[in-house]
């Protein structure tokens, strides 16, 4: 009885020690000027302001739409000194056992924006890193990092047709795609925050694309079938 006992308060106490999952968002802010996008209202469009831009600081944004939800707790976050990230914020979610960082970085530096997502992959620091933003691999290519992931590592890249343009630059990096998009789309911030409740519980991605999917369904005012041919079907 007392080894029963002994086995219990060690699987509490390491329970309790272990680190939350950590995900890390890059944020490409939305810019008329330097994206090749079509060009949305001006006031949404300025890569240089977050806190206005259609991918951050509007409601579907990642800062609006995260500080709007009920079960993500903005944290303190360290600031940022580099010119090209203009922002970083920090939530965490208890009941996922979860902590998420989101930089927004200019809209002028995508292709840097890019690059750092690629090199947090390979690092092997996060569980999941996400991509946010227009598709830059449509307008120029961008070498991908030379060496593979470290550790194990999944990823999902919202913006359009990421699917064709993202999955073998994964693949190769030896990360786990678990959300991708075979279609011209809103990669709005609802999105990520819907898909993390089964990513943090361990679900398939055939789990993760229904969720993707409803949400999209929700938010664009279209129906479920139509809103599941947005997202590639990445099975298990």
């Amino acid at each position: 009885m007392r080894n029963i006992l002994l086995i219990i308060l060690l699987g509490l106490c390491t329970s309790l020690n272990a680190a939350p999952k950590k995900v890390m968002v890059f944020v490409a802010l939305c810019d008329n000027a330097t994206q090749g996008i079509v060009p949305v209202p001006a006031k949404i469009g300025d890569g240089n302001v977050p806190a206005q831009n259609l991918y951050w600081g509007c409601s579907d944004g990642f800062s609006g739409y995260f500080k709007a939800s009920k079960s993500w707790k903005l944290q303190p976050s360290p600031a940022t000194n580099d010119a090209t990230i203009l922002e970083r914020l920090t939530f965490k979610n208890t009941a996922l056992d979860c902590e998420i960082t989101a930089e927004a970085w200019r809209g002028s530096d995508i292709s840097a924006c890019l690059q750092a997502f690629e090199k947090a992959l390979v690092a092997g620091d996060h569980q999941l890193v996400v991509f946010i933003g227009h598709n830059v691999l449509m307008d120029k290519q961008i070498a991908p990092p030379a060496q593979a992931a470290a550790k194990s590592c999944d990823a999902m890249v919202l913006c359009c047709k990421s699917d064709i343009y993202f999955r073998d630059r994964l693949t190769t990096l030896k990360v786990r795609p678990v959300l991708l998009t075979q279609q011209l789309m809103y990669p709005g911030s609802f999105l990520l925050h819907d898909t993390l409740v089964p990513w943090a519980q361990g679900k398939d991605r055939a789990t993760i694309r229904q969720a993707a999917a409803a949400a999209y369904a929700k938010n664009q005012k279209i129906s479920q079938r139509a809103a599941l041919g947005v997202f590639a079907n990445l099975t298990d």
